[in-house]
């Protein structure tokens, strides 16, 4: 039987292991000096001040939200193609959450249908007050033109980078925070580099830095300029907000510090992976991915749809491709239309392109470890799968 190609995998080197064992043998497995160290590194990386990482990429979208002030009576809007957890962070405060279309072409949440929803939210009174734009595949949204309704509007941005890490916008790394007020990483091990679980705030702001970093870690200080009144000794802790342990390891973060080296090999291998699907997909009855020259995708995903002049429909060139031991994918099943949100009352309403986007997608493979020899043979399946 032959082995299943993924869609996405983790790539780990002898140094990374070595690494993991040299903080397995050290003192220190939780709260030691390599969790300081690798985001101090990720901060120099992107170009902003401040990170805080934490255990994971939906951890850091919560905690965001929570040092902005979201809270019950609030909205967050999002787009409807992401995973759930771009969006759950703004119920995680109580608040309500809405959707915003996509653009047709880099999926990303779409600016125009952004600026509508909003012209119609300040005659109704209901503006949101945080919005989540979502680096979809890994190519940047256009965050110059989001921010300018961010400050026309009043609201924060969060932008949701999970896929983006080591990508670039308008020449600048994705989480210098030029357009936004914190950008949140992931480190899944499909992600571009990985911890196991693992994400990342980076923030040009440091009082929500510190914030942020007090509500990874339960609300406790041990910050004497913080406390209410001075401490009782060296001992002394005091717990100022409802936190959660949202920490992360030293192993996750040796693990990430080691990944870190080698994040630009990683993403021009993903892009050289995706130049070669371009051109082998010629002639093909498939649509792919386009990407806009104000970015430089992280490239966690290469999609392509399957277009209407298709004789064979997405779902079934998925079942062909799982029977041929392609692990096809599908990112992602629009938020609103999950079983919670219709309980919540979100409506379908000016969604169509998020809608015909999802009927259509596929993600095919993409990652470093891909070699040609298993393109070519991701290709071949998707060729035989689209005949009738």
């Amino acid at each position: 039987m032959s082995k299943m190609i993924p869609y996405g995998r983790q790539d780990v080197t002898d140094a990374d292991v070595e690494a993991v064992v040299a903080v397995l043998r050290s003192d220190f497995l939780t709260q030691g000096p390599v969790v300081p160290r690798f985001e101090a590194a990720l901060a120099q990386y992107c170009g902003a001040p401040h990170a805080v990482a934490v255990n994971s990429a939906t951890s850091a979208l919560h905690i965001a939200c929570m040092a902005l002030g979201l809270g019950p009576g609030d909205w967050l809007w999002t787009s409807p193609i992401t995973f759930v957890a771009s969006s759950n962070c703004g119920l995680y405060c109580g608040a309500q959450v809405d959707f915003v279309d996509i653009d047709p072409r880099t999926y990303n949440l779409c600016p125009d249908a952004l600026e509508r929803k909003l012209l119609r939210a300040q005659a109704e009174g209901r503006l949101p007050k945080v919005v989540v734009p979502v680096h979809f595949a890994g190519q940047p949204c256009d965050m110059r033109r989001i921010h300018a309704l961010a400050q026309r509007f009043s609201f924060k941005l969060i932008e949701d980078a999970s896929h983006a890490v080591g990508g670039r916008y308008l020449g600048q790394p994705v989480g210098d925070c030029r357009y936004s007020d914190v950008v949140v990483f992931s480190f899944h091990p499909v992600k571009i580099i990985t911890t196991g679980e693992g994400g990342m705030a980076v923030t040009r702001d440091a009082r929500l830095a510190a914030r942020m970093a007090r509500l990874r870690s339960h609300g406790v200080t041990r910050d004497a300029a913080d406390m209410t009144h001075a401490p009782d000794g060296p001992w002394y802790y005091q717990q100022i907000d409802l936190g959660y342990n949202y920490r992360m390891t030293e192993l996750q973060a040796v693990l990430g510090e080691s990944q870190l080296q080698r994040i630009d090999d990683y993403v021009a291998r993903r892009h050289a992976l995706a130049a070669r699907y371009d051109r082998l997909l010629e002639g093909l009855p498939v649509q792919r991915p386009w990407q806009h020259p104000d970015g430089y995708s992280g490239l966690h995903l290469y999609v392509v749809r399957i277009t209407a002049d298709a004789q064979v429909q997405r779902d079934a060139v998925f079942a062909r491709m799982r029977q041929a031991d392609v692990g096809v994918n599908v990112h992602y099943i629009p938020v609103h239309t999950q079983p919670y949100y219709q309980q919540l009352g979100v409506t379908y309403d000016a969604l169509e392109e998020s809608m015909r986007y999802y009927a259509e997608a596929i993600s095919l493979p993409m990652f470093p470890g891909l070699d040609e020899a298993q393109q070519d043979a991701v290709v071949d399946a998707l060729q035989r799968s689209l005949a009738p």
